[in-house]
């Protein structure tokens, strides 16, 4: 008779090909396979009629020697923690970011079926490769945001040389980031922009860029104070008189570079066009908050240090 071992070698070698052996040419190594006459390029439907030799010397069809059963299945068991695991690779198309595919696999396909009952219980749907490299980046921008938090008050410590007005420059950095996320989302309405990775990344720039408008302000209403003696209301209001027009000079040109990025289509565009949209909208928010909310704050804290 013929052993299953045979007939699959000889079954593999009518078809994919079946390995022989390996050997070294020049510290290459070199795999070799016994193909049948028609190579690789066998069809599904002529499986059934391989002709296989017999230890009797007879040629059979293969229909004949056993019983064909069109199936599927993985070619290895892959097991994780001791679980029986089928794994799926999906390759996003390269206009859809990673974000919105991951996205879209979670609801869209993942619980329509587990609501069509298509997925038996006891069976769970765990997401790894670049989903898990996409969660641990977006915990990387997260602590890096607090990290450019900590250096920039620091800084700022270091400049004003006092631990308090310091953070009433930080405060804009919230109502910044606020207004970043507002201004997407207004953009959202008109053009459509995934809030992806490469987005987060405008709220680092954010750190940075919004507190200029402030420190012109608290450095100015400081030197008020200092040097005309002014009482906290005429110090603020003097200082930002003094500052608007510079204020207004620097985030409008800032404002004008980052346009084009934002509001003229291109190619390329599409993929930093998020991270314009949060600069842009975040620096036009702040300016307002550094002119309409910081002023009102830091006139009465000044007005209470001065009481005190």
């Amino acid at each position: 008779g013929m052993s299953p071992q045979g007939l699959g070698f000889a079954v593999a070698a009518l078809s994919d090909g079946a390995f022989v052996d390996e050997f070294f040419l020049d510290n290459d190594k070199i795999d070799i396979y016994l193909y049948g006459p028609s190579g690789s390029a066998q069809s599904l439907a002529a499986v059934p009629d391989l002709p296989i030799y017999t230890p009797s010397g007879a040629v059979l069809p293969l229909r004949a020697l056993v019983e064909i059963v069109e199936t599927v299945d993985t070619e290895t068991l892959r097991r994780v923690n001791g679980r029986r695991t089928v794994t799926l690779n999906i390759v996003p198309p390269r206009s859809v970011p990673l974000e919105t595919a991951v996205e879209t696999v979670r609801t869209e396909v993942v619980q329509a079926l587990q609501a069509d009952g298509l997925v038996p219980p006891g069976i769970s749907i765990d997401f790894s490769g670049a989903s898990d490299q996409l969660d641990a980046t977006r915990e990387a921008l997260s602590s890096n945001f607090l990290v450019a938090v900590a250096l920039c008050y620091l800084i700022l410590v270091a400049i004003f040389v006092h631990w308090g007005y310091p953070l009433l420059i930080l405060t804009t950095v919230p109502l910044g980031v606020a207004g970043g996320i507002i201004g997407l989302a207004l953009m959202n309405l008109f053009v459509r922009q995934p809030f992806d990775m490469i987005t987060m990344l405008g709220f680092l720039i954010l750190v940075g860029t919004v507190v200029n408008n402030p420190i012109l302000v608290v450095d100015q209403a400081l030197r008020n104070l200092r040097e005309s003696g002014a009482n906290a209301v005429e110090a603020v209001t003097q200082a930002v008189q003094a500052r608007i027009r510079p204020m207004l000079m620097s985030t409008t040109t800032t404002l004008f570079g980052l346009a084009p990025l934002v509001f003229i289509p291109g190619a390329g565009v599409e993929l930093y066009r998020g991270v314009g949209a949060i600069v842009l909208f975040g620096l036009l928010f702040s300016l307002l908050v550094s002119l309409t909310f910081l002023p009102a704050l830091l006139t009465s804290v000044l007005s209470r240090r001065r009481r005190s």
